[in-house]
């Protein structure tokens, strides 16, 4: 049931949002002329990995640690837009299509990158019973833990995500979806 209301919320918020996803891919392509979108590999449902979508927000020079972890309001390789787009969280509209397709839940444990994963799961082994649900957009633990840049909050978000394991319903998943949504609204910081 969860994903039958899955794909039918994601396809009616990408033909609602469809000029908001225009409007940002215009911000982007206009900034700096690179690519609107970007596209990380992370690990999902059974521990298979998947590409999660998101609008482009950092500048496209490869010059930054791919593994580095970033402080949100901080870094200097966001663009003018890209601060924008995720001050906002519109720079996650793309995972929209993640949802679409199954790779992903809307509501759900964030999904993280295989090296953070291993090294969470150094810490605590407990990280792979994650893999038993499809990961989400949004989460309790980042509705709690807000924006995780070190691998102690990291460490944080795991026991708040097995909480959430242990407790899922459909009445959880629609505080958290309602939540989110409040807060992106009126611009709280998470």
């Amino acid at each position: 049931m969860k994903r039958v209301i899955d794909f039918l919320l994601a396809l009616i918020c990408l033909i609602i949002f469809s000029p908001l996803f225009a409007i940002c891919y215009v911000a982007i392509k206009l900034e700096d002329g690179g690519p609107a979108f970007f596209k990380q590999e992370r690990i999902g449902l059974g521990g298979k990995p998947f590409f999660i979508y998101k609008f482009r927000s950092m500048t496209t020079d490869g010059d930054r640690d791919e593994y580095q972890l970033f402080k949100h309001e901080r870094n200097e390789n966001l663009t003018r837009t890209g601060r924008f787009l995720r001050d906002h969280h519109l720079d996650e509209l793309p995972q929209l299509w993640n949802v679409l397709k199954g790779d992903m839940a809307f509501i759900g444990p964030r999904p993280e990158r295989k090296y953070y994963i291993n090294l969470i799961i150094e810490k605590d082994p407990r990280y792979e019973l994650l893999y038993k649900i499809r990961p989400g957009v949004t989460s309790y633990a980042t509705l709690h833990n807000g924006y995780t840049d070190s691998i102690e909050k990291m460490l944080i978000r795991l026991e708040m995500d097995l909480y959430y394991l242990e407790h899922q319903s459909l009445y959880l998943d629609t505080r958290i979806l309602i939540q989110t949504f409040l807060y992106i609204v009126f611009g709280k910081k998470f």
